[in-house]
């Protein structure tokens, strides 16, 4: 198709010339198309139009729009293919292809659905979501996507699952996280909000409902299969799993315990909040300043109806459920903390910084066992050696000697060695005679080697002091063989 100027041209150069040739050398073009633009010029046609061909599809064109309204647009080119050639069709896939997809655009333009734009009002609306989390380990997590209408201000909260108190859970946080409270909640038909729909109208969940009049919101939901009336929430979810989410495009790496995805959520969380929002030209954290005021008051203990029963920590850092025993942290020792049971795991919430939240996970153990978690417990640490002290004069005594003497104390009393007393009395006696650091060092060796018996440490002693006892150069206890010498003699020249 050439442009109008080029058409022009084409004309003149044929109205000059009277030739279809000669007037496409002149133009550059093909002399075809010359006879094409005068011959519809000479029909009373507008040359700059696209001349409609004829095309294969024709003759079906009626019964692919049926088809296309049929399937509300999303039948497929393939499949509408396949149905034309049992009807005799001869043109080929490329051609069905393109003539679906310009059909196809037609259906849509006609049916496009009209937006009256949505002016939010500070205070008013705020709307959440969930997205698919990362995995841990072999554990799924999702993520909790809330989003203030007005201030644009994000929250992303982890949960283990979408049960009815993670999400009361996941909602207080929010709203302290935020501040204040709404009007209304608005989100999609969970099963946690909508139990089912008559006549097209939700029921609610009883629980979200007592939990919506102890907040004072009122919560909402969308149309069903309808994303786009709670567009919001749905752009938060996906800017949350392209910023937390490992995958290849983005090169995270795996999160290996739950703690360090709660740290990249409230990081990503203070990221999303604190850069200029491209449609307010604001930042999220400075609008909500402003939405603030017109926001209720979160109220200072949170909803623990959905929470399960409370049980007190005993000194051990475990609580007591079903007959079974299960450990939470160390931390909190004396308080009291809320249990319940999902599928086969309890979990284990407790109230921190006026906030409910979740600090232990088991699964489920029969009655008179215990699951016990290593990391609930602060190190261990070396068990301490009670160190002697002397009650007496006596034992002063024989503690002064040194450090020798206490660890042979020790080590004696470990053994239940009998006579204790008596041989401490002999190890002073023999600081009158010896070196006292030579009798420490005496002791030391006792202790190390065993020897606790009588005479023990003057041996030692002894030994240290002199080296081993050798027989002199030259003298044995073997008998000689001089007596053989004298035949008849006993071996001292004495004769038998």
């Amino acid at each position: 198709m050439l442009v109008e100027e080029k058409i022009m041209e084409v004309l003149e150069a044929y109205d000059l010339t009277k030739s279809l040739r000669s007037a496409a050398a002149l133009c550059g073009v093909d002399h075809h198309t010359v006879k094409r633009y005068v011959a519809a010029r000479s029909a009373g046609l507008d040359p700059a139009k696209a001349v409609v061909r004829g095309s294969v599809s024709d003759p079906f064109s009626e019964k692919i729009v049926e088809w296309i309204e049929a399937s509300q647009g999303r039948v497929r080119a393939d499949v509408v293919h396949r149905k034309l050639e049992a009807m005799g069709y001869e043109g080929s896939e490329r051609t069905t292809r393109r003539v679906v997809a310009a059909l196809k655009q037609n259906w849509v333009h006609e049916h496009r659905r009209g937006y009256k734009p949505w002016i939010p009002e500070p205070g008013l609306w705020l709307q959440w979501d969930y997205g698919e989390g990362p995995r841990i380990g072999d554990a799924r997590t999702h993520l909790f996507c809330a989003w203030l209408a007005w201030s644009r201000f994000r929250v992303i909260l982890p949960m283990w699952d979408k049960k009815m108190p993670s999400v009361i859970t996941a909602l207080d946080r929010c709203f302290r996280i935020i501040g204040g409270i709404p009007t209304y909640l608005l989100t999609d038909n969970e099963k946690t909000v909508t139990d089912t729909h008559i006549a097209r109208v939700a029921v609610r969940n009883p629980q979200i409902v007592a939990a919506g009049h102890y907040y004072g919101v009122t919560i909402t939901t969308c149309v069903p299969f309808d994303p786009e009336s709670k567009g919001g929430s749905e752009a938060t979810v996906r800017i949350a799993k392209a910023d937390l989410v490992p995958t290849a495009g983005n090169l995270l790496d795996d999160y290996e315990t739950f703690e360090q995805l709660e740290e990249a959520c409230a990081a990503a969380t203070l990221r999303f909040n604190t850069r200029v929002h491209t449609v307010t030209r604001e930042k999220p954290v400075d609008r909500l300043v402003t939405e603030l005021e017109l926001l209720h008051r979160v109220p200072e203990v949170p909803y623990t109806a959905a929470f399960g029963e409370t049980r007190a920590v005993s000194w051990s850092s475990t609580i007591s459920f079903r007959g079974a025993r299960y450990s939470v942290p160390h931390t909190w020792m004396g308080t009291r903390v809320w249990v319940r049971v999902s599928g086969d795991e309890i979990i284990i919430t407790a109230q921190v910084d006026d906030a409910a939240t979740e600090i232990a996970r088991h699964a489920i153990v029969g009655s008179g066992e215990a699951s016990i978690v290593d990391a609930h417990y602060p190190p261990r640490r070396d068990t301490p050696v009670r160190v002697p002290k002397a009650t007496s004069r006596f034992e002063a005594a024989f503690l002064e000697i040194g450090q020798g003497a206490q660890v042979w104390l020790i080590e004696a009393a470990g053994l239940g060695i009998r006579g204790i007393e008596a041989r401490m009395g002999d190890a002073v006696a023999l600081t009158e005679i010896h070196d006292p650091a030579a009798v420490d060092e005496a002791l030391a060796a006792a202790a190390k080697v065993g020897r606790f018996g009588d005479g023990d440490l003057e041996s030692i002693l002894t030994y240290r002091h002199r080296g081993p006892i050798l027989a002199p150069v030259g003298f044995s206890l073997q008998p000689g063989t001089q007596q053989w010498s004298q035949p008849g003699t006993n071996g001292n020249g004495v004769r038998r």
